[in-house]
Parts: C-alpha cells; sequence; structure tokens
C-alpha cells in the first residue's frame, strides 16, 4: 500500500512539473514567439533543469504540440456549426467574424507571435497547420456559403488576424465596429 502511494505522489509531482514546462513555453510563445524560444529558455522559465525538461519533452516538436494543446484547451477557437443557424447571410457573417475576432480579443499576443512566426519558422508552420488549419477552413466554408470569388476574397481578408489587429489595434475601431464593417465589406 505504501508503494501505491509514493507511485501517486511522484506521478502527480511529475505532473505538475510537466505542466510547469508547459506554462513556461506557452508564456514565452506570448511574448517573443516559438522561433525566437529555445528549449533554454524554456527550462530556466520553468525553474527545472535541461535534462528534466527532455525527459518530459525529447524534442521541440513535442513540447510545441502540448503549448498548442494547453492553448486551445484554455480558450478554443470558435466552431463554425455554431453559425449555421443563421439564415440572413449578413447576420451569420456578423456572428462567426465577431466569434473569431473576439478570439484573436483574448488570444492577442500569443496569436500575433504565433502567426508571425509561422511565416518563417517551419515548426510553428506545422502546428499552425495542425491545431488551427481544419477550423479556419470550417470557418471559410460555413461563412463562405453563397459567396461569389471576389466576396470569398473579402471573407479571407476578414477572417485574418493581421486584418483584426489593424482595425482594433491600429486603427481604433470598437470589435463590433471592425466586425460590421468587415461583414459589409464582404458582402459588398
Amino acid at each position: 500500500m505504501a508503494r501505491t502511494y509514493t507511485l501517486k505522489r511522484r506521478a502527480e509531482k511529475q505532473a505538475g512539473t510537466r505542466q510547469r514546462i508547459v506554462e513556461a513555453a506557452v508564456d514565452l510563445h506570448s511574448t517573443i514567439g516559438p522561433a525566437f524560444t529555445t528549449l533554454s529558455m524554456v527550462a530556466e522559465r520553468a525553474g527545472v533543469q535541461r535534462h528534466t525538461l527532455y525527459a518530459h519533452f525529447p524534442d521541440e516538436r513535442s513540447l510545441a504540440l502540448a503549448c498548442s494543446a494547453l492553448s486551445l484547451d484554455r480558450d478554443p477557437l470558435p466552431e463554425a456549426e455554431a453559425w449555421r443557424g443563421f439564415e440572413d447571410r449578413g447576420a451569420r457573417l456578423r456572428a462567426g467574424i465577431g466569434a473569431v475576432y473576439a478570439w484573436f480579443g483574448r488570444n492577442a499576443d500569443l496569436a500575433g507571435c504565433v502567426l508571425r512566426d509561422a511565416e518563417s519558422h517551419a515548426l510553428t508552420r506545422e502546428i499552425m497547420a495542425l491545431r488551427f488549419g481544419p477550423t479556419v477552413a470550417a470557418w471559410h466554408a460555413v461563412l463562405g456559403e453563397g459567396l461569389d470569388p471576389p466576396q470569398r476574397a473579402m471573407l479571407h481578408l476578414a477572417l485574418g488576424y493581421f486584418t483584426w489587429r489593424a482595425l482594433v489595434r491600429e486603427a481604433g475601431l470598437a470589435e463590433d465596429a471592425a466586425v460590421a464593417a468587415m461583414a459589409r465589406a464582404v458582402l459588398g
């Protein structure tokens, strides 16, 4: 019986260490970005030795997968199926773009760093495609139903993080005003 207790306590300690490592990496990804985050930096931030980090995450990819999983568990991407219930195309667009912009607003620092790094960092691009690709494709499919090619191009622009950032953070539009403006732009 004592052996089981010891193993349970050890497993809990290992899980805690793993969680600290992943949270340290997410924090660094949110501030300097995944492309500039080194495993040494993660170990230091988590308060562990590098060999401890490698015991939990043998390579950068396994750590990146754990980071993206934690981030999306904390705040999942909006699900496009919820927008199918809107018969009116304008209402559907406003609901969808609004949900996406709200997510961008809650995750601005991390999303900005990750999307910036995905342009030039192969691992970040791979993880983005894996974690975000299917959901973003669903956004385009549901919101793009019945749109012509120019409208779909505007939808692509409307659903982009950098569009949200330009409208809300840089131009100072209220989020609802940015949503309304992009829905109008998509519909032409």
